[in-house]
């Protein structure tokens, strides 16, 4: 009888054994429960972690003593938390980013006007600036600001700032200077080559005194009312970018009598050559109304790539006395 109450123990110890590792292996379900849902898992990333992590498996050689008394758990509530000396909000604090626009016009030297336009949703966008006509295309900078200084055309002059989204800014500007200066405009598309010249006094070309891109004068000069100098607007390399110059002579102020000699040209390249461009002209001066004027030119056909067309009555000559 001993032997055979042995032989049933052990044989129910056996089962025992043998069922704990079948519910490790198969689950409550069987093999085939959850085939289903196997087959619709994909794993897409694997993360290896600290085998620490994992949990612990149960030991494949499990014997269960039937002597021992049933596991007693007992779950001990959290105490509660109290937090003295600190006052909680009674809503999430928002999270939504400022977008709003702004710009500044700051009066400078010279009848300029600086513009500070901020735009924290719009950084590295390109973005127009309209003025009295004027038209030139900047771009953000990464962090959504700009700054840009312009010659104004207008005493009191208003600036506007448009997105191609639509979204937009503007400032104003007393220019109480303006009166003192005489400038001339010339706008364009795209690489259409244009380039405003402006020989002061009758001066040779590349001289002193010739007035261009290249060699734009400068301010203190036209403060002593010795000569002007010309301020280029737009980013030319953005693809389809409005560009304009602009040259300024202080003739309220000359120190000497004589003659500006403006004249546009344009350079044929490989970018505009055969084909049509089209420029717009404003000129202020003497305290007259802003003058406008389009021109359409046809451009020479590629083999003159290298050449320049010189219009010498698209724009009249200054006339300068002394004061």
């Amino acid at each position: 009888m001993a032997n055979l109450r042995a032989y049933l123990l052990g044989g129910a110890t056996l089962i025992c054994a043998l069922s704990v590792g079948y519910v490790m292996q198969y689950g409550y379900g069987g093999p085939d429960a959850n085939a289903a849902d196997a087959d619709a898992l994909a794993v897409t990333d694997i993360t290896l972690t600290s085998s620490a992590a994992i949990a612990p498996r149960l030991p494949t050689d499990l014997v269960i003593d039937e002597n021992l008394p049933d596991a007693q758990v007992e779950l001990a509530a959290a105490p509660e938390l109290k937090l003295e000396g600190f006052d909680l909000p009674d809503e999430a604090a928002g999270s939504g980013f400022d977008c709003e626009l702004t710009m500044q016009a700051d009066l400078a030297a010279g009848a300029l006007v600086d513009l500070t336009l901020t735009a924290p949703c719009n950084a590295s966008e390109r973005v127009t600036i309209h003025h009295q006509g004027m038209m030139f295309t900047e771009v953000m900078q990464p962090d959504g600001t700009l700054t840009v200084t312009v010659p104004a055309l207008a005493e009191t002059a208003t600036f506007i700032a448009a997105f191609a989204s639509g979204d937009g800014a503007t400032a104003i500007a007393e220019v109480t200077s303006l009166a003192f200066y005489d400038r001339v405009v010339v706008q364009w598309k795209g690489q259409a080559g244009l380039q405003l010249h402006a020989r002061e006094f009758e001066s040779e070309y590349f001289s002193e005194n010739h007035v261009w891109a290249a060699a734009a004068g400068s301010l203190s000069d036209a403060a002593k009312g010795e000569g002007g100098f010309l301020t280029r607007l737009g980013q030319s390399d953005a693809p389809d970018a409005l560009v304009a110059e602009v040259y300024s002579f202080p003739t309220g102020t000359a120190a000497r009598d004589g003659q500006v000699l403006l004249t546009v040209e344009a350079e044929i390249t490989e970018l505009n050559c055969d084909s049509s461009v089209e420029a717009q002209t404003l000129e202020l001066r003497d305290d007259a109304s802003l003058r406008v004027r389009d021109l359409t030119l046809d451009m020479p056909e590629c083999d003159g790539v290298g050449d320049f067309l010189v219009l010498k009555n698209l724009v009249e000559d200054l006339k300068i006395a002394a004061r």
